[in-house]
């Protein structure tokens, strides 16, 4: 349902259809709209979360780390269109800000992941990128958030990982530079 029409409010009502309850039966579960929101929302979290979790810990370099935390989310995307209308703010026109502002803290929290990895490199791999971590940060999400809106907007038919690998090959390219005493701080 949340792929469907682009742009357009869902209504409790449209959702108990789709799903084959009645509206009683939602209310039962949830005590209101934002709330089944607020549901969707803390998967999305979790499932990256999660994952970023193994990436870290399965991944030695950084340009290894940032690269697949940037796929996953653009893979979690592509596999689940209703969720990145939620991700891209779509679905919630006209819904409560604290939904907003819940999304806001999500890409916070994955542009707070991707400046410490870059921070940490110049401890772990004498790296440094060649502007400051949380403007590279800063880039590398904007990028990611780039193709999820090119999803919605095309109605889900242009992939977001859709050449996404020579892209990234090309960031990656520059992303980070070896650390020494020629190079300026």
């Amino acid at each position: 349902m949340l792929e469907s029409g682009p742009g357009e409010r869902i209504t409790t009502a449209a959702l108990a259809r789709e799903v084959g309850v009645s509206e009683a039966a939602l209310y039962r579960h949830f005590p209101s709209k934002a709330r089944m929101f607020e549901g969707l929302i803390k998967f999305i979290e979790d499932t990256l979360f999660i994952r970023i979790n193994r990436i870290l810990q399965d991944e030695l370099s950084t340009q290894e780390r940032c690269g697949k935390i940037l796929t996953l989310l653009l893979t979690f995307a592509e596999k689940n269109p209703g969720m990145t209308r939620l991700m891209t703010g779509d679905a919630l026109a006209g819904e409560t800000e604290r939904l907003r502002v819940r999304i806001s803290q999500l890409f916070d929290r994955l542009e707070a992941q991707l400046k410490q990895i870059l921070r940490e490199a110049q401890i772990r791999e004498a790296l440094r990128p060649k502007v400051s971590p949380a403007v590279l940060a800063s880039l590398l999400l904007a990028t990611a958030e780039g193709r999820l809106m090119q999803f919605v907007r095309s109605e889900f038919k242009r992939p977001p990982t859709e050449n996404w690998d020579e892209q990234w090959a090309y960031l990656a390219q520059n992303l980070l530079q070896p650390y020494n005493e020629t190079t300026p701080v």
